[in-house]
């Protein structure tokens, strides 16, 4: 068998952790090979390595059956492998033509000749059907068309293998079926394509093989054909996995928050959420199904203090919450799962103990007198991180360094820890394996059977319909229909999210 790329036996260490612990992949041509395993297992290391972001301890890579040493990122270039990351390397005020160039400008008499550029660049887009724009900057396109500059980016350095790393946890359904068609057309072309991720739907759609990794160990490769979805999720989990989430039925109470008439207008000046109106009881989750940019980001923003409304009432518990300050909004009773965890989640540069207590830190028994109680902070971090799971070497470990799903767990444990009132989820689970989403969406029933009112936002139609006892559906700004998710299907939220039936909430 002829493998364009083959890892031997490679080990990786950090400090305290084996990272890859004797894992072998073999990558054959014209094949999209998918690295399988839940958060923290080694899947992001291990094609670091390949990319020559880091060097193993111990193993060999071999490219097209020649052993080589990979020591950084411009040798993997001139193999013709590239990368691209799950958060894009891009620079905002730069063109998509300038930002593709970056490092490997072409020249005319010393100066950098932009026109040449756009061209091939325009040239490889078409090529590709990526439907990129050569001279937009990066700063205007949406996250889906980012996400293809980087791609391009690769293509542009002559890449006949392409890594992408959890491509689709930050695109839409519609971006995600984009991207596949994407791969199929660079196979097509005689590329070779290594997807890590851990959504499994994802892998049985398009890929041809896979490699489970489970705590750093390889626990072997599967002809994707001759499996199926529960046998990868045992397999990446260790244990068998529950797709549905086993809830009674929702027994709701008294209002906890009613949004009434509200409009939030966006940095352009454009309503985004136009007269919408809202109620979530105690005891119930109500999950919003929309298309992104429906209005779903400014509504949140609206409700944590991120945003002010232009007009309207947000009322928690009866009491009018509207533009209140965020920390204002917290000590009222709410709780905040960002969609961004980055932007509004976390503290990369703080230990990830600190991030845990970021919404706490001020009250007692974690200061006194402005002073901080550090014994308190991470004696209360280090039960989290145990209860919920979140992979570090220690409390201490800067939360940038933890994998994306890890980093996710510990907002979602802050968050939940709390028990606030009303807890706004917004896509809790977005780049979490199963096991990891198994578990979240146990917390959010057992926190709704404690009697809390939850607001999940999500762009998984399948974890809206398993999770929610009632789903709005949000277009253009405002809720156009109400259903329960036993009486609706995906077929028909995908219509309604579309616009195309529109109807009174509530009405049938």
């Amino acid at each position: 068998m002829d493998y364009v790329i083959e890892m031997l036996n490679i080990r990786k260490e950090f400090p305290g952790i084996v990272a890859n612990d004797n894992i072998t992949l073999q990558l054959q041509k014209g094949e999209i090979h998918a690295l399988l395993g839940e958060n923290g297992a080694g899947k992001s290391t291990l094609m670091n390595v390949l990319f020559g972001l880091y060097q193993p301890e111990k193993g060999e890579i071999r490219v097209n059956g020649e052993q080589v040493k990979i020591t950084d990122p411009n040798v993997a270039n001139d193999l013709g492998i590239g990368m691209v990351h799950q958060h894009f390397m891009l620079v905002e005020p730069f063109t998509v033509t300038q930002n593709i160039i970056l490092g490997n400008e072409p020249t005319k008499k010393g100066s950098i000749n932009l026109k040449k550029a756009e061209k091939e660049v325009q040239e490889l887009s078409d090529r590709y059907g990526l439907r990129v724009d050569a001279k937009a900057k990066i700063s205007d396109i949406s996250v889906g068309m980012q996400q293809r500059v980087e791609i391009l980016k690769t293509l542009y350095r002559g890449a006949d293998v392409l890594i992408f790393d959890e491509p689709t946890a930050v695109l839409t359904p519609q971006e995600i079926t984009e991207l596949m068609e994407i791969m199929q057309s660079l196979i097509a072309e005689g590329k070779s394509i290594i997807l890590i991720t851990h959504k499994l739907k994802e892998i049985m759609q398009i890929c041809d093989r896979c490699t489970v990794i489970r705590k750093g160990k390889g626990i072997g490769t599967l002809d994707v054909a001759k499996t199926t979805v529960t046998e990868l999720a045992s397999l990446m989990v260790g244990r068998e996995v529950s797709f549905k989430t086993e809830k009674g039925p929702a027994a709701p109470q008294e209002s906890v928050l009613n949004i009434e008439n509200l409009v939030v207008r966006d940095s352009r000046k454009v309503d985004m959420v136009k007269g919408l109106d809202l109620e979530i009881r105690a005891g119930e989750i109500v999950g919003i199904a929309g298309i992104d940019g429906n209005g779903q980001t400014e509504l949140i923003e609206a409700i944590t203090g991120l945003m002010k409304a232009e007009s309207g009432k947000i009322k928690l518990n009866n009491k009018d919450i509207t533009n209140l300050s965020p920390r204002k909004v917290t000590e009222s009773g709410i709780g905040h799962i960002p969609q961004d965890r980055h932007k509004f989640g976390l503290v990369l540069d703080f230990p990830i103990g600190e991030n845990i207590v970021l919404q706490t830190y001020y009250q007692k028994p974690y200061s006194k007198n402005k002073v901080l109680n550090y014994k308190e902070i991470y004696k209360k971090a280090e039960s989290l991180i145990k209860e919920y799971d979140v992979r570090t070497p220690s409390a201490y470990t800067k939360a940038r360094a933890l994998s994306g799903g890890n980093q996710q767990k510990a907002i979602v444990a802050r968050e939940v820890d709390r028990s606030p009132d009303l807890l706004i989820a917004a896509q809790p689970t977005r780049g979490l394996d199963v096991g990891a989403i198994e578990f979240i969406h146990n917390k959010l029933i057992e926190e709704r059977d404690r009697g809390k009112a939850i607001l999940l936002v999500s762009f998984e139609l399948d974890e809206i319909l398993d999770v929610s006892d009632r789903i709005a559906v949000i277009f253009d700004g405002k809720i156009v229909a109400e259903r329960k998710p036993e009486e609706t299907n995906e077929q028909e939220l995908g219509l309604l999210m579309a616009g195309s039936k529109k109807e009174k909430a509530g009405g049938e």
